[in-house]
């Protein structure tokens, strides 16, 4: 078996998929650079991304898989997990080597793979969109730290764009050290040299960086929530089903 080693990128392991038809192999395994932890007498190739390469194996992919298994094979590729890099590997493979059509074979271990990671992605990225709360800094910048499990920042900028508009916004995603900004006309990817220090729990700037009045607001909304509670219809169980305790960081709500 020959290991090969990608950057991590999407460029990456496409061209990785190029090398594979290039050099035909024997069996690969994929592994990202940074995963990579090196054996005594293995096989090994660093996969230099290469652009051209990686369109060419895109442009295959998409002459024989669906729009729909083409987003899939992306979201997939942003839940950043090794087992899924393989996955996508070889799913590539095995379209590239059989008629189209064979993405429909949930028999094939990739296959469902993709299709569950698919969902597992989507579900992040809904929770993202539900749970994500700004705060107005002093210079009139809402600002929302988030910490998804998967790199979801690509999937859910189109519709804060939309949906915040007329608001200059920054979504800092604190785990993977970049963001989204909205300057009211586009939303561009940025990373900050400053980041506000955040509270890990809940997750909220130091009232130094905040507008004057974002803590007023923050405690009326708590206040409000609070009064409008029925503790005799509480069911705990059910809430953290629709909102699971990991994400009560975001929320102003469950501000103590």
């Amino acid at each position: 078996m020959t290991t090969y080693i990608f950057d991590g990128t999407l460029e990456g392991l496409l061209t990785s998929i190029f090398e594979f038809y290039e050099r035909k192999p024997r069996k690969i395994q994929l592994v990202s650079k940074a995963k990579f932890q090196p054996m005594f007498l293995e096989e090994t190739l660093e996969i230099i991304s290469d652009e051209e390469k990686a369109k060419r194996v895109w442009t295959g992919l998409k002459k024989k898989i669906s729009p729909d298994w083409q987003l899939r094979f992306y979201k997939t590729f942003l839940s950043e997990t090794e087992e899924s890099f393989q996955h996508l590997f070889d799913f590539a493979c095995y379209v590239f080597d059989n008629p189209a059509g064979v993405e429909h074979n949930y028999g094939h271990e990739s296959v469902m793979a993709i299709s569950k990671m698919d969902k597992s992605v989507n579900r992040e990225r809904h929770r993202m969109k539900a749970f994500i709360r700004f705060q107005e800094t002093s210079d009139g910048i809402f600002y929302a730290p988030i910490e998804p499990d998967y790199n979801v920042l690509p999937l859910i900028s189109s519709f804060f764009k939309n949906r915040y508009a007329d608001q200059k916004w920054i979504i800092y995603d604190l785990k993977r050290q970049y963001g989204l900004y909205h300057d009211l006309i586009k939303v561009e990817e940025i990373k900050l040299d400053y980041q506000p220090i955040v509270k890990s729990s809940p997750m909220s700037l130091p009232g130094e960086v905040l507008q004057d009045k974002e803590e007023l607001y923050a405690l009326l909304w708590n206040d409000y929530f609070k009064s409008t509670n029925i503790p005799a219809r509480k069911n705990m169980k059910l809430h953290i089903q629709h909102v699971p305790k990991r994400y009560w960081k975001y929320l102003t709500e469950k501000k103590q």
